[in-house]
């Protein structure tokens, strides 16, 4: 079988009409059936393109001009979003970016689940998609001179880009971030080299309440030791208005995790107070916590809403975090069990029902998986399975357990549209039917969407 001739060349330019989107957003253009994926191109446009790489089954290109523009593109407020991935739909309008990821989650049910006949329901978006991100981690270098820079990396790169207005975060958490860096140049902390593994900042992370406006700094250093420590803190105290937590956490390693393993409270104690459909919750700065506050309140009102929760009920919610969706379960059920793996999480989320005086729910530190597998050994009982994974999705053991437990419904919260349909065909291979599927737009700006799913056993 003779090999297939590649119709483009790398470094020429070609004209063609955008048919399609990739799950990132770019544009699909096809040459003689052969797909070329142009970032920031629309569906619908003729544009011109410049290949950049090309493969057997697909090419790069970028985009170089547009000679007939979709309705639904809008200007772009500033090149560097593109440059740096953190406003890849920023060329769109925003009820495109809600089609644009209901399509996402469709076709994804389509190809990899195999559900051709489930119905997606529109994405639910948000009045005003700027301005909601409650946490930020911006990495800290140094320019020519040798003053603080705080920014994003160019994609695929360590190429720092400054920028101090990110659009999508909380203005106060940007505020504070030039607060922070103005401080520590202050007192002459170095910025960190990852080249040479040197220097002291490594990352500025700051988290806001979005209901209460607490504000925590999280100063994530080389080294255990960071100069002028009490002065530091003492202007931070002075300038961060709300300020109710200082941390620093301590990455020695040449790596791209942002966080290190050891850590020390610098200023009173080590979490944040935000609010989740009225109940509180106590955050410290390794604990997961979703960063669209006003979004979280929908999407868990929608989990709840979705599933026929009964007096009597006995739920099970895998992967709970420091349980802000279990203890609204809580209020709804009988029993509530939240199992979560990372321990300082476990510790929050018993923390925060005694906050909220909650008394019929048990937190569990295990992997799901492992968990659900040994209490389904057992014979354990759960009416409702409430599941919110990693983007990898679920482990099959944990299908399997479920499947064996026998839950009458699973609400299946998902950030990853493929894994999420490679998941749900499992389910329905085993007596389960996908009831309703609502996509959230926890991310706007960004390709990425939040999926709730209910599925009924039949």
């Amino acid at each position: 079988m003779s090999k297939r001739k590649i119709p483009v060349e790398k470094n020429q330019n070609y004209r063609a009409v955008v048919e399609d989107y990739t799950h990132e957003g770019w544009g699909v253009a096809k040459i003689e059936g052969y797909p070329i994926f142009i970032e920031g191109a629309m569906e619908g446009e003729e544009v011109t393109f410049k290949v950049f790489k090309s493969g057997k089954s697909f090419a790069q290109g970028k985009l170089t001009d547009i000679h007939q523009a979709s309705p639904d593109r809008v200007p772009i407020q500033d090149p560097v979003y593109a440059q740096t991935g953190t406003m890849d739909l920023a060329h769109m309008s925003y009820p495109a970016q809600l089609k644009f990821k209901q399509g996402q989650v469709e076709n994804a049910l389509r190809r990899i689940g195999n559900l051709t006949e489930v119905q997606v329901q529109e994405t639910l978006g948000m009045e005003r998609p700027y301005h909601y991100r409650n946490k930020a981690q911006v990495p800290v270098r140094a320019d020519a001179q040798g003053h603080l820079v705080t920014g994003a990396f160019r994609k695929k790169s360590h190429d720092l880009i400054p920028i101090e207005d990110f659009l999508i975060q909380d203005p106060v958490i940007d505020q504070t971030i030039i607060q922070v860096r103005q401080i520590l140049e202050k007192y002459g902390v170095k910025a960190y080299n990852d080249r040479k593994n040197t220097g002291h900042i490594r990352h500025i992370l700051v988290r806001r309440g979005h209901f209460t406006g607490d504000i925590m700094v999280v100063l994530v250093t080389r080294t255990p030791k960071l100069p002028h420590k009490q002065e530091i803190v003492g202007d931070l105290e002075a300038t961060v208005a709300q300020l109710v937590s200082v941390v620093q956490n301590i990455n020695p390693k040449k790596t791209n995790l942002v966080l290190g393993r050891k850590s020390q409270v610098l200023y009173r104690q080590d979490s944040y107070r935000d609010r989740v459909l009225n109940l509180e919750f106590n955050i410290s700065h390794q604990s997961f916590f979703q960063v669209n506050s006003k979004q979280t309140e929908s999407l868990y009102r929608t989990a709840i809403d979705l599933a026929d929760i009964q007096a009597g009920d006995q739920i099970v919610d895998a992967y709970c975090g420091i349980g802000t969706l279990t203890l609204s379960l809580a209020k709804e059920a009988d029993q509530v069990y939240g199992v979560e793996v990372v321990p300082q999480a476990v510790s929050d989320a018993i923390k925060n029902a005694d906050l909220n005086q909650i008394k019929n729910v048990h937190f569990v530190q295990a992997k799901a998986e492992k968990w659900l597998v040994d209490q389904a050994k057992i014979g354990m009982h759960a009416d409702l399975i409430f599941v919110d994974p990693p983007r990898k999705g679920l482990d099959s053991a944990f299908i399997e357990a479920a499947i064996q437990v026998r839950p009458r419904q699973i609400v299946y919260i998902s950030c990853n549209p493929g894994t999420l349909a490679r998941d749900l065909n499992k389910f329905t291979e085993a007596n389960y039917q996908v009831s309703q599927v609502q996509p959230i737009d926890m991310f706007p700006q960004t390709h990425h969407v939040e999926t709730v799913v209910l599925m009924t056993r039949k």
